[in-house]
């Protein structure tokens, strides 16, 4: 397989994981539909809007759920790229990325966006920062590894 193939790969293991846990996670406590947390991710743009807009706007946030995965995916590739490091122990470096990547969507990212602030219940920030250390970053590490051995 083609590195690139791997980093998209990656990304695409890693959003899984993170909408799947975001989807359970909200049905579980509220009921609340996948669509709607779908959406949530459209509101990062369109603000308030998305949740008017039915499963287009459900969609769009699909979208770019998978596009801001694999654009986590590719950033840690192109790290160890040049810190070999990143790339020789997944274990260590994947689950430190995930946990900056929590950081950075949830006190960079979503403030700067249309969307409302995130939920501060402290189950849902306990669980998303292991889900963004264990599910997002060592799968972008790990992804990472075999792209930079393919190559």
């Amino acid at each position: 397989m083609k590195p690139s193939s791997y980093v998209l790969l990656g990304g695409l293991v890693a959003g899984t994981f993170d909408i799947t846990y975001a989807c359970t996670f909200w049905y579980l406590k509220r009921g609340v539909m996948p669509r709607r947390v779908l959406q949530s991710v459209a509101s990062g743009l369109l603000g308030d809007a998305s949740f008017t807009g039915g499963w287009p706007t459900a969609l769009l946030g699909l979208g770019l759920h998978f596009f801001i995965a694999t654009s986590m995916a590719v950033t840690y590739y192109l790290f160890a790229r040049r810190w070999s490091e990143l790339a020789q122990r997944p274990w260590t470096f994947g689950p430190l990325y995930g946990v900056l990547l929590y950081f950075i969507m949830n006190y960079i990212v979503v403030p700067l966006s249309a969307a409302n602030p995130g939920s501060r219940n402290l189950t849902w920030v306990l669980l998303s920062i292991a889900v963004h250390a264990f599910l997002i970053g060592t799968p972008c590490a790990l992804f990472a590894r075999l792209a930079i051995r393919a190559m």
